[in-house]
C-alpha cells in the first residue's frame, strides 16, 4: 500500500474511534468560568506551557471524555484578557502540541447580523470560517488573506441539538470598518468574532478536527453601540454558551467523529 494510502487509511480509522480526549479554546475568562465549572474542571498549577506566558489551563475529566480548557489569560502589562487572532493562534498552536486532542471545539461569544436571521442569545455553529480584516490585492495571495475553511462536519450535532448554523467571519477589532463591513458580506457572514479563523488555520495544519460554537452578544446591524451592547449581555450569553456546549459535550460523548 502506498503511504498516501496508509496515511488515507488511518484518516478513516481515527474517525471511527470514540473521541476521548477534547479540546476548548475559549478566549475570555467570563466565557471560560462557566464551562470550567459545568464540566468540574481543575486550574493547573504546573504548567505545561513555556514560562512567561500567561495562558490557562483548566482540566478534567467528564463522563467518558478528557477536557482540557485553554484561554490566553490576561495581558502581562495591561491586565485585559488576551483576545485576537494572535493569541488564539498561539495557545491552539501550543495545545494541539501538549495534549493531542482529538477534536477542537472554540467557544466564544460574537456579533451577529439580524439581516442575516442572528438574535442576541442564539449560539451558532459555524459551517466555515474566514478572515475579514486582512487584505493582500493580488491574485492567489487574496484568498491565502481571506483564509476560508469549513468546519468540521457536524450535522448530526446541528440536527439533534436544533442549532442555528452560519457562516463566521473573524477579524482583530470590535468596530466595523466599511472595508471590513464590506469582506463580511463578501465572506456571507452571519457571526463576527476575533478567534475562530486563527484557530481553523492552526487546527488545519495539523489535521485536528474542529468546531465553533458562537453565542451572540450583539447585533451588528441593529440600533446599539457594539461595545455597549456587548457589555450588557455579555454575562447572560455566556449563560447560553454554557448550556450548549454542556449539550454538544453530551452528544460527542461515547461517539466518533464520523458520528457528529
Amino acid at each position: 500500500m502506498a503511504p498516501h494510502q496508509v496515511e488515507e487509511a488511518e484518516a478513516v480509522d481515527a474517525e471511527k474511534q470514540p473521541i476521548s480526549r477534547i479540546l476548548f479554546i475559549v478566549a475570555m475568562q467570563t466565557e471560560a468560568l462557566p464551562l470550567v465549572e459545568k464540566f468540574g474542571l481543575t486550574e493547573d498549577s504546573d504548567s505545561v506551557f513555556p514560562k512567561g506566558v500567561p495562558w490557562v489551563r483548566y482540566h478534567g475529566t467528564y463522563k467518558d471524555l478528557t477536557i482540557d480548557l485553554i484561554r490566553p489569560g490576561k495581558d502581562p502589562n495591561l491586565g485585559v484578557d488576551s483576545v485576537g487572532t494572535i493569541s488564539a493562534s498561539l495557545i491552539t498552536y501550543a495545545s494541539i502540541q501538549a495534549f493531542k486532542p482529538d477534536l477542537i471545539i472554540n467557544a466564544g461569544t460574537a456579533g451577529g447580523f439580524k439581516a442575516k436571521g442572528a438574535s442576541v442569545g442564539d449560539v451558532f455553529l459555524a459551517s466555515e470560517v474566514a478572515f475579514h480584516d486582512r487584505r493582500i490585492p493580488i491574485p492567489v495571495f487574496d484568498l491565502y488573506a481571506v483564509g476560508l475553511r469549513p468546519a468540521f462536519s457536524s450535522a448530526n450535532l446541528a440536527k439533534e441539538l436544533k442549532l442555528k448554523v452560519g457562516k463566521l467571519s473573524t477579524g482583530d477589532s470590535l468596530d466595523m470598518c466599511p472595508q471590513d463591513e464590506a469582506s463580511i458580506i463578501a465572506n456571507d457572514a452571519t457571526v463576527k468574532d476575533m478567534e475562530g479563523a486563527a484557530v481553523a488555520y492552526v487546527a488545519d495544519l495539523f489535521k485536528v478536527p474542529v468546531i465553533f460554537l458562537k453565542a451572540v452578544t450583539d447585533i451588528i446591524d441593529g440600533e446599539k453601540p457594539t461595545a455597549e451592547e456587548f457589555l450588557q449581555n455579555l454575562a447572560s450569553v455566556t449563560a447560553a454558551l454554557e448550556l450548549t456546549s454542556h449539550q454538544v459535550v453530551d452528544f460527542i460523548n461515547g461517539k466518533s467523529l464520523s458520528d457528529l
